[in-house]
């Protein structure tokens, strides 16, 4: 590539500078690295967990060290090491109601990242996960006094009442042996978040959960599980987060959510890793009758990812719909998507997806929707529109189908392209510089889903998709 076509071609990665503070460990108490009984022990007994929960983490490392590493799937994971991965730091901090109650470097931590203030703004409670263990978790009485329940699930499993309701639920959705890296998450999962809605309440502010790893050749485990009781809505929010080191780290996280008859969820998330970061997360829902559940995810870091949503639309007129962006640069390989399993009657599900490729970024988008021999009706639709900002980048689109109802409804598009050079020239004509032009057709592009979102995270994403645009796409 010439200079004058890579000074024509480039575009700025987005300045990550925020995200990329770390604070000392010193005090932390870190498990060795590695995977064994003995650190799977260590873990439940410091949250000293029923004899059920114990033994479920060490059938899981069972499977775990039975399952083999799949060879034929993705993009490579060979630089990942669990030899060299510590499953467990706790930056010693008890759990707090009041952000003064938390130390001085952690609450500077989620200052920065604005969450106490969008907590005070537009929030009906945080939940603040540090490496290993939840640090601060909150939630207003108003909402509290509708029965709600905002929680960990280690806090869950000893209250006397909640406890058979994480038992009934917890790994029901995502098993332990579904894949390798289930089974991992599952010997040495620890903090996020439980929650339950009653039966007919709306949650009149969103729920949010924050995620940050600071320690350096960690991973982090967390765990969410969601209960939306019938005729219930709740809005959830996760958002995550790490600073950028030269060794690799872990995110093996699970999220189960049930949505019963009548309910609805709209969970929203921005996964937001630095580039050293393998993030290997598995998210699931089952959706009742008449219920809906909606997904708005935004991916934008790590170095490696293998996400892909999964909905399972088991109640007749259950709904979902998906609507996800994702970002790859310089050294990312992001494979992402979602799955969609109509199993009811006159069910409904809309995917509609975005991606942004530049810097030799690989994104590669799979989406699969199976619909059942009982699904009279069904209907669904999947679209995937990928920018490419260079030549050097890369996009793939990977559909399946598998329909098993005759009088079912399955579509897909795909459509792969660069910036308009009319838009642009719309724009200039206008008077807008070049530049400036490009990256608002790139803004543009990503609009569908930032609207998607509340505006402290619309505006964060709107940060992480800022592009400084110097001349042309060649």
């Amino acid at each position: 590539m010439t200079e004058l076509v890579k000074e024509r071609t480039y575009v700025a990665d987005v300045d990550r500078s925020m995200y990329d503070f770390v604070f000392s460990e010193e005090g932390y108490e870190r498990y060795e690295d590695g995977l064994t009984p003995e650190i799977v022990r260590a873990i439940s007994a410091k949250k000293d967990e029923p004899d059920w929960m114990l033994k479920m983490r060490l059938d899981a490392l069972q499977t775990y060290h039975a399952k083999e590493m799949a060879s034929n799937w993705g993009p490579s994971i060979a630089g990942l090491d669990l030899d060299h991965i510590s499953t467990y730091v706790n930056p010693r901090a008890k759990q707090s109601k009041s952000w003064d109650d938390v130390p001085e470097e952690i609450k500077d931590t989620f200052e920065r990242l604005g969450i106490p203030e969008a907590e005070r703004k537009s929030l009906a409670g945080v939940g603040a996960q540090y490496d290993s263990e939840i640090v601060y978790h909150n939630m207003r009485e108003d909402v509290a006094k509708q029965g709600v329940v905002y929680t960990t699930v280690e806090d869950a499993l000893h209250d006397p009442e909640l406890e058979p309701i994480v038992r009934e639920h917890f790994g029901k959705l995502i098993p332990p042996g579904d894949h390798k890296f289930a089974a991992l998450h599952y010997a040495v999962w620890s903090g996020g978040s439980f929650v339950y809605v009653p039966k007919g309440v709306t949650v009149p502010y969103p729920l949010q959960s924050y995620f940050r790893l600071n320690a350096e050749g960690a991973g982090q485990f967390e765990h969410t599980l969601i209960v939306v009781d019938e005729g219930a809505d709740l809005h959830f929010i996760e958002g995550c987060s790490a600073p950028k080191y030269y060794e690799a780290n872990l995110h093996a996280g699970a999220v189960e959510l049930f949505v019963k008859d009548g309910a609805h969820l709209r969970y929203s998330t921005i996964e937001n890793w630095s580039k050293n970061m393998y993030n290997l997360n598995t998210k699931r829902a089952t959706v009742g009758k008449d219920a809906t559940m909606e997904w708005v995810s935004g991916s934008f870091g790590s170095h490696v990812s293998y996400l892909y949503p999964t909905t399972i639309l088991q109640g007749e007129r259950s709904n979902c719909e998906f609507t996800g962006i994702t970002f790859a640069g310089a050294t990312q390989d992001l494979d992402t998507g979602c799955k969609v399993v109509l199993n009811g009657t006159d069910t409904t599900a809309s995917v509609d997806t975005k991606s942004i490729s530049k810097d030799g970024g690989v994104n590669t988008f799979r989406s699969s929707v199976i619909v059942g021999r009982r699904a009279s009706n069904a209907r669904a639709t999947v679209s995937c529109q990928s920018l490419m900002l260079d030549d050097i980048s890369r996009s793939d689109t990977i559909p399946a189908m598998d329909v098993r109802n005759a009088t079912a409804s399955v579509g897909h598009e795909a459509t792969i392209g660069r910036i308009s050079d009319e838009t642009v020239l719309y724009l200039m004509s206008r008077g807008i510089p070049e530049g400036e032009a490009r990256a608002m057709a790139v803004s543009g592009f990503a609009n569908p889903v930032s609207k998607e979102l509340p505006l402290e995270y619309a505006v964060e994403m709107n940060n992480l998709v800022k592009l400084e645009m110097e001349g042309a796409i060649g």
